[in-house]
């Protein structure tokens, strides 16, 4: 397979693009050796330079250049006499791969780390004369993108070198942008390596670079390598997509009309835009052929609407709505809500008198550049502040405005995994995880928030707050009710993690069952590995819950306005004055007293049964019904029926079920000789030691 045909998009109307400051951008997918090299022979190369000069003078103007030149110069020599398999000389890959980083508006320290990129690994430069010639800043992202050497880490290299390239993207995310530029390339030339070979690449290029490319919104690198691998790996399924968007390019495409409506209604409202169509990439045209079976002109591409302000944009997305027929379900805002990767959008779709349904995107000049280049368009995290600023303690670590959530996650984790296989493993199971959810934690001491992987559970949330600590956790409270630790989190829910006071409580076996962090997984099996007698439980016979009865009952001091009827108090609610209650006849012709805001009564009342009026004796004592929820531990019965012995109240049934995570729970139904102790009575219960929360029934 040659290089072109692994490149899907060398069509020179696959992707369009829009003018900047008057000129025409390059088309990356199709610069080749001849625009790298120019008509000079092999062995020279003295102007190759120039390409990446001028684009990045496109995004920088004020750009200082020698810089450049002094680490090109570096890098010819050095690599002089290296060829690549594809028999071109190997300086051309490190200037392909500056010059798609300088497409895309990296700025001046990144392009020169991106053409030292290769030489400490593959010539004889060492990492001390690219700090002494060029900075700290060049020398930390080219010794972060430099792979471990074989000889050392045998078949670990590559997990290892990946595991290196993290941690140095943790400290500094350029490193990885230089990374994803040079899969790309390399990538494009695939095709002079062996099928398996070729297999190989493709796929770890599939499971961890693509992905990573996803995370850091570098859509314009994402899009292409989909497609390489794409092609690689599904060569049928990818030319049958081609000779699909083969057979559109010879009939009519409506979305140009379309565009041009879209220009006319936006230039009568008085909108400045720009408007473009964007066809879609291989990959994208396939998934809407799965999806939608029978494709329409409108489906291979979409419209992308570009503003000057945030403000304009819901503009342009109003004169939308109003000028044509929007479908609802496919309305998007990723302005007021960002994706996780720095993604900002308005999407939707609009639907023609002609039957065509365009999707529509629009957003602001800025919004697109980092669409395209995520962290690559937010230049330099770490510029030095202005003088009038406060300089930050050179002792502290730099704080990397750029880093998400899912990379200090990956980082925790990954230190926690030693082992090659299980690092590698564990990184390709979460970097398949494509979406990302913010909850709030309360601990009692302080509050803040977690960023998890869409369908993670409580679990998740205490390793990720609490760490190796987490062990002891036993229940959680979300959003203000009990829950257990499987329960699974949603956006933006509040969650209270309740940790045992026993320090040698431990995971449960099946806790791996509902964890879906790495981090979580992998503490979570470490302890269960210390403790195989707890891995594998032995299987016991289902207790049934221990229950003291005593032998009052009745209806305690509640009075029905029905003469001669037996009242009894509803187990459900549990009445007790001064509550405001209601009571209806049921079998027997007894009366049943509920709270009269008993789920009860209303189903009673929907069903057309009428109340009866009920009152309080003059007598103050009463019944009641009261749930306690506790930490397991000896003795704990003993203490609470203590606790409620002292309040002077008689106990008459209790029941305990078995623990559950280490978690009990108690039921009492209680005669109090005066309603009004009914507070003291719970905070008193509340302080016996283990025990978190006492309610009514």
């Amino acid at each position: 397979m040659s290089a072109e045909a692994t490149n899907p998009e060398a069509r020179p109307e696959a992707r369009p693009e829009l003018s900047r400051r008057g000129r025409t951008r390059l088309d990356l997918r199709r610069l080749g050796r001849a625009a790298l090299l120019g008509p000079t022979s092999r062995d020279r190369l003295p102007d190759a330079i120039g390409h990446v000069a001028e684009a990045h003078r496109a995004h920088h103007p004020d750009a200082d250049l020698s810089l450049l030149r002094r680490a090109y110069v570096l890098a010819e020599s050095s690599h002089r006499g290296q060829m690549r398999k594809s028999g071109e000389p190997y300086i051309t890959h490190p200037l392909a791969v500056t010059l798609i980083l300088a497409e895309l508006g990296a700025e001046t320290t990144t392009l020169t780390a991106s053409l030292l990129h290769d030489t400490v690994e593959d010539t004889e430069v060492t990492l001390d004369q690219v700090r002494a010639e060029f900075g700290d800043e060049v020398c930390f992202i080219v010794d972060g993108v430099t792979k471990v050497e074989k000889i050392d880490y045998g078949a670990a290299a590559e997990p290892e070198t990946f595991r290196k390239m993290l941690v140095a993207t943790g400290n500094d995310v350029r490193v990885m942008s230089i990374k994803l530029a040079d899969r790309l390339h390399n990538m494009r030339t695939l095709g002079v390596m062996r099928p398996e070979k070729q297999a190989r690449i493709a796929k770890v290029t599939r499971d961890v670079l693509i992905p990573l490319a996803e995370r850091l919104g570098v859509q314009a690198l994402k899009t292409e390598l989909e497609d390489l691998v794409f092609a690689i790996l599904h060569p049928e399924e990818y030319e049958h997509t081609r000779a699909l968007i083969a057979a559109h390019a010879g009939e009519r495409d409506p979305l140009p009309a379309i565009a041009e409506s879209v220009r006319v209604v936006l230039r009568e409202a008085g909108i400045a835009a720009e408007v473009a169509v964007r066809p879609r990439h291989f990959v994208s045209v396939h998934r809407i052929a799965r999806g939608r079976g029978e494709l329409r002109g409108s489906d291979f591409g979409r419209i992308l609407v570009l503003v000057g302000e945030n403000a304009d944009c819901y503009a342009v997305l109003g004169e939308l709505h109003t000028c044509f027929t929007p479908v609802v379900s496919e309305f998007k805002d990723f302005i007021a809500a960002p994706k996780f990767n720095l993604y900002q959008s308005l999407h939707t779709a609009v639907a023609t008198p002609e039957g065509y349904v365009a999707e529509v995107i629009v957003r602001t000049r800025q919004m697109h550049r980092v669409a395209e280049a995520g962290v690559i368009a937010l230049g330099n995290p770490y510029a030095t502040a202005p003088a009038a600023e406060p300089a930050p303690d050179c002792d502290e670590e730099r704080v990397d405005p750029t880093r998400p959530g899912w990379l200090s996650r990956l980082l925790d984790w990954q230190q926690s995994a030693p082992d090659p296989d299980t690092f590698w493993s564990v990184l390709r199971a979460e970097l398949a995880q494509d979406r990302e959810i913010t909850v709030f934690h309360e601990d009692g001491r302080s509050s803040g928030t977690l960023s998890l992987p869409a369908g993670a559970s409580c679990i998740d949330a205490a390793y990720a707050q609490y760490g190796e600590a987490a062990h002891g956790c036993i229940g959680a409270r979300v959003n203000g009710r009990l829950t257990s630790l499987a329960s699974r989190l949603s956006d933006g829910d509040t969650v209270q993690l309740l940790l045992a006071q026993d320090a040698s409580s431990g995971p449960g076996a099946d806790w791996l069952e509902h964890a879906r962090t790495p981090a979580a997984r992998i503490a979570i099996g470490s302890w269960l590995q210390a403790h195989p007698d707890v891995a594998k439980p032995a299987a016991t016979p289902a207790r049934a819950p221990l229950s003291v009865v005593g032998a009052r009952g009745g209806g305690g001091n509640a009075v029905a306005d029905l003469p001669d009827a037996t009242v009894r108090l509803a187990g459900c609610c549990t009445p007790v004055p001064p509550d405001a209650v209601a009571g209806f006849v049921v079998r027997g012709g007894a009366v049943t007293v509920h709270r009269i805001h008993c789920a009860a009564v209303a189903q009673m009342r929907a069903l057309g049964r009428t109340s009866v009026a009920v009152h309080w004796r003059a007598t103050a004592d009463c019944r009641v019904t009261l749930l306690a929820e506790s930490f397991g531990r000896p003795h704990l019965l003993a203490d609470l029926t203590e606790a409620i012995a002292r309040e002077g109240v008689e106990v008459v049934s209790a029941t305990v079920e078995p623990p559950v995570e280490q978690r009990v729970r108690h039921t009492y139904t209680l005669q109090l000789p005066d309603a009004t102790g009914l507070p003291a009575l719970m905070r008193a219960m509340r302080d016996v030691p283990g025990v978190y929360d006492v309610r009514r029934a």
